[in-house]
């Protein structure tokens, strides 16, 4: 069955109330101001009328959802459209890079209500201390969500590398102090709120940009990264830890990269950066970008991290010459490339949307067994 006619269903697990409660949240988001009828739930999940009215009156209870009117009729009587109250919930989204970190707050429509920069990050001191600053601000965010906002939890796009499993990270290079740190836990343990969820900040940067095909995210900041939007899904790997763009070696004799290799393409970007180069920034950047989408085949890169927000037009110009110079057919491998337009704040809000992409289930991650609920 080909992917615009799989239908999403609900599920006979333990959690039974609280997926299908989900899922109807996620079919409503990912409706936007359309909104849907209780009849169109039904045939779009698989469970009953009687559930569907079951499951949309206790979320018209709750004030999560709203009735927006009716729709146009088709002969009978015009059916309730029901939409998201995005006002009704949030999310924090959390960037933590290097040397900076970022924080905000969204809605359940994804729009950011509040947002504060940090000069604090990985390489500010101990771990501990680092945490106990970002809960703080965390907490800030949290006290100026709108009155009866229900906090959804809490989406962090970290520099890796990490276990997405765990919430643990592993080895990021020049930070040793972080090497086995549990962060996911660590934050959990300081904050009252109903999740805390990690991914690498490549990925999450991605998920804020969702679209047809294959995307990689290229992040260029305190480092270098990529985050891989294939079909539709994030690509993490065996070990959660794919994206490691910036530590391919393309000089054997280069200089030595915080991950203690020769000749990482984040350590030539780094250094020419150093220099003042960016064009040269920009050059080893696109060659790297090339060898992506002579691996991988895809259909588009997105740029971000402020370095490239610098500079934008040099990295777009010298990313799309370096990928047209390295491929044989650039007219029959026409690979788009743009900037995110999540804009600088791409890993935060990201990681704000992997919040509400999990909690309000959205209907690519479905499990895809229909069943009813009484």
């Amino acid at each position: 069955m080909g992917r615009m006619e799989r239908r999403q269903a609900g599920t006979n697990l333990a959690g039974l109330r609280d997926h299908n409660t989900a899922l109807v949240l996620g079919l409503l988001r990912a409706a936007d101001e359309r909104g849907s009828s209780r009849v169109q739930l039904a045939a779009e999940t698989g469970l009953t009328p009687q559930a569907i009215s079951k499951i949309t009156a206790r979320l018209l209870a709750e004030g999560l959802i709203l009735e927006a009117g009716r729709g146009a009729s088709t002969g009978g009587k015009p059916r309730t459209i029901l939409a998201l109250r995005p006002e009704a919930g949030c999310a924090v989204g959390i960037e933590v890079d290097r040397l900076r970190s970022a924080i905000l707050l969204v809605d359940l429509a994804g729009r950011t209500l509040w947002r504060r920069s940090l000069s604090v990050g990985l390489a500010s001191g101990e771990p501990a201390r680092v945490v106990a600053e970002i809960a703080e601000r965390v907490r800030e965010a949290v006290r100026t969500a709108p009155v009866g906002a229900r906090v959804l939890g809490i989406g962090v796009g970290c520099r890796g590398p990490l276990d997405y499993e765990t919430g643990v990270l592993h080895r990021p290079a020049g930070l040793p102090a972080w090497d086995g740190f549990p962060l996911r836990d660590s934050l959990d343990e300081c904050l009252d709120v109903p999740a805390v969820l990690l991914d690498k900040d490549t990925n999450t940067a991605a998920l804020a940009a969702p679209a047809p095909g294959s995307t990689a995210y290229l992040h260029l900041a305190d480092g270098l990264g990529a985050g891989m939007l294939l079909s539709g899904s994030i690509y993490r790997g065996a070990r959660t830890n794919a994206g490691e763009f910036g530590h391919q070696v393309v000089q054997a004799d280069g200089p030595v990269c915080t991950c203690g290799a020769r000749g990482c393409l984040e350590a030539l970007c780094m250094a020419a950066l150093g220099e003042g180069d960016v064009q040269t920034a920009a050059r080893w950047l696109g060659l790297g970008a090339a060898n992506l989408v002579r691996l991988l085949d895809i259909d588009r890169i997105l740029l971000g991290g402020y370095r490239i927000f610098a500079e934008p037009d040099v990295y777009l110009r010298t990313v799309v010459e370096q990928i047209a110079a390295h491929l044989p057919d650039p007219a029959w491998q026409d690979v788009q490339v743009s900037l995110t337009p999540a804009g600088e704040d791409a890993v935060a809000v990201g990681a704000a949307h992997l919040v509400l992409d999990t909690m309000l289930a959205p209907p690519a991650h479905q499990p895809s067994a229909a069943v009813t609920e009484g």
